[in-house]
């Protein structure tokens, strides 16, 4: 499914408190890191890849991807994060005009995900579309326009939204349905148990997952 040139972002800006601080996105699953996986999946789907991450940019360099930091101080949460991918689009790559976003956390994201992002937006007839799997929606593995860099700039350090769906709806959101079953692709690991079940979850398909 052909679908318009696209910049990926890995947002990899959290805290991981949940994890007690340690860094989600190096646990092993299935032989590969989880950020390793993140960008096996996405880097076909992309023209180009780049990291968001804060204070930490030694931590990704192995993976030869662009590391960029929010630009909104005090680490307001995803949105600075896709704002962050936006403006280095702008630029960098000026004549691409979507950005997708997927978190480091999640090990399992499908393979046509930008395909189907994109498939959503163009019918449905609205600027955004994000990831839903067994009815529930991923705010933050969703495609952006660049064109709304600086609405996304002026909720973020005039309005203080810092919540994806409170800034994303009223524009109009489309969504792209996947199964939750037998895996959930948006499985994301959080805690010290999640990233268990996720290795017995991947451990019955070795090269599949």
């Amino acid at each position: 499914m052909a679908h318009p040139q696209t910049i990926g972002v890995v947002l990899a800006g959290g805290l991981a408190t949940r994890m007690g601080g340690g860094d989600k996105s190096s646990i092993r699953i299935g032989g590969s890191t989880i950020l390793e996986r993140v960008i096996a999946c996405l880097a076909p789907q992309c023209s180009r890849l780049i990291v968001n991450a804060n204070g930490e940019a030694a931590h990704f360099s192995a993976t030869g991807l662009a590391v960029v930091a929010d630009s909104v101080p005090d680490r307001p949460g995803p949105l600075a994060g896709i704002l962050a991918g936006l403006d280095w689009t702008a630029r960098h790559a000026p004549e691409i005009a979507w950005v997708v976003s997927a978190p480091s956390d999640c090990p399992f994201l499908p393979h046509d995900l930008v395909a189907r992002l994109h498939h959503a937006r163009i019918e449905a007839g609205t600027p955004l579309a994000c990831a839903r799997s067994g009815g529930r929606r991923h705010p933050v593995v969703a495609l952006w326009p660049v064109a709304l860099r600086e609405d996304l700039r002026n909720a973020l350090v005039s309005e203080g939204v810092h919540k994806v769906e409170q800034w994303s709806t009223p524009y109009g959101v489309a969504f792209a349905e996947w199964p939750d079953t037998p895996i959930d692709p948006f499985f994301n690991v959080n805690t010290p148990e999640e990233a268990a079940e996720a290795v017995r979850m991947a451990a019955p398909h070795p090269g599949e997952l």
